[in-house]
């Protein structure tokens, strides 16, 4: 049993693959949610749980993290700083701050959410008498996607087996928080692997020899794996409060987040479940609802947005529609059905006047699509979608050329009246 304040220890080096390409320029536990990075709330969980002294594991992108965080001051915390140059697992993670630990000690992942509750349940459980491990686990509907806990007959852990194929007769899953002893490092170092060293690989080892002890969750829990699970983390988290400084004719649903420097023009509608970042300009007659727009976006008048994420410095022409909605959308090998997500797309991407984009869109980084286009899937970084010529289109181009007309793709020819035809549209990467 100990008597001195635990240090908590946060893995937050990782990139989040899956959550590209909002992650190309930040780190996953630094992606924002409901007006700030999942990362904060989860130090300041710590915070509220009477725990002070922070190590933060960084890695991809750590700079974003060092210089929100600084040294923990703006948040009375003590935070000190440890890097995983290559990320090899979460095990590997947690053994960078071996120097850092001479006491037991708790582990939290850095973007996942939970109250400070279970901070404190875990906690309570590690000054305790015990020696083994403390893993919390919660219920959740897809447990299949996460850590499953098995249990022996005192519920106690007996294993955790990560995203079992087969099926499966629980929905507790590893919650993500932990009390450790500091002979987990050596455990650590033990563990068996052919591939990355997961932290849940030694914890299913050291079960094998004796059942570790378990901390059942049942408050907020929120994990941003996917896209779509920052839309739902952020409707889950906005407060509601007044908005009272935008045109009379502007209409702000009360949970809503709203950061400074936003401009909205009259007429504007932003609805519940949405969070707008710093310097975005939302122009007339412009419909939002339940979407991430992050700092410095431009959307112009007219445009329908819905169920999206609008990454920074984003330009979004008039009269463009993002179809919200269920839908399926793939990543990697694995098929996702029932998903709500309107479209997301990445940084400094440019979407032209009158566009539609179908519901599971996802754009990536610098992308350009054309006033006009309707399209939808997974667009590339740098990609580059263009409008299909019309028929009125080409043949007016030819009649030019014979002409001796110099051509503009937006010069009609009246000679040409009559031989329109539906316009279709076709993409070209650049």
């Amino acid at each position: 049993m100990h008597d001195s304040e635990p240090t908590a220890v946060i893995l937050a080096a990782g990139e989040g693959q899956r959550l590209r390409p909002l992650t190309n320029r930040r780190p996953k536990p630094m992606l924002p949610v409901a007006g700030k990075p999942i990362l904060e709330y989860v130090i300041e969980a710590v915070a509220e749980a009477g725990i002070s002294d922070i190590v933060l594991v960084v890695g991809y992108r750590q700079e974003r993290i060092r210089t929100h965080f600084g040294d923990g001051t703006h948040w009375g915390l003590d935070i000190g700083y440890v890097e995983q140059r290559r990320q090899l697992g979460t095990g590997h993670a947690l053994l960078q701050a071996t120097e850092k630990i001479a006491d037991p000690f708790l582990m939290l992942n850095g973007d996942r959410i939970v109250d400070a509750s279970l901070i404190d349940m875990v906690n309570q459980a590690l000054t305790g008498e015990t020696q083994t491990p403390v893993i919390s686990m919660t219920a959740v509907e897809t447990p299949r996607e996460y850590g499953v806990i098995q249990l022996d007959d005192a519920d106690r852990a007996t294993g955790i087996e990560e995203k079992p194929e087969r099926r499966i007769d629980t929905s507790l899953i590893n919650a993500g928080v932990y009390g450790f002893q500091p002979a987990i490092f050596e455990a650590i170092r033990n563990t068996s692997t052919s591939g990355e060293l997961e932290l849940t690989a030694t914890l299913s080892e050291m079960a094998l020899e004796s059942p570790l002890e378990t901390i059942e969750y049942t408050g907020e829990w929120l994990d941003v794996s996917h896209l779509w699970d920052l839309v739902e983390a952020n409707a889950s988290l906005v407060d509601e409060r007044a908005h009272d400084d935008f045109d009379t004719t502007t209409h702000i649903a009360a949970d809503v987040c709203i950061d400074p420097g936003v401009q909205c023009g009259p007429g504007a509608v932003i609805e519940g479940g949405t969070s707008v970042g710093a310097n975005v300009s939302i122009g007339s007659n412009v419909t939002i609802a339940n979407s991430v727009i992050l700092p410095d976006a431009v959307i112009q008048s007219g445009s329908v947005i819905e169920d999206s994420v609008i990454g920074s410095n984003v330009s979004i022409g008039a009269n463009t529609t993002i179809e919200g909605g269920e839908t399926t959308v793939t990543v990697g090998e694995s098929l996702h059905s029932e998903i709500e997500l309107g479209a997301v797309i990445g940084d400094n991407a440019e979407i032209g006047a009158g566009v539609t984009l179908e519901s599971g869109t996802v754009v990536g980084t610098t992308a350009v699509i054309d006033a006009g286009v309707g399209t939808g899937g997974r667009i590339g970084d740098d990609a580059y979608i263009r409008r299909a010529w019309t028929c009125v289109e080409l043949l007016a181009m030819l009649v030019s050329i014979r002409l001796g007309q110099s051509w503009r793709r937006d010069y009609q020819i009246s000679i040409i009246v009559g031989m329109t035809q539906p316009e279709s549209h076709s993409s070209t990467q650049r």
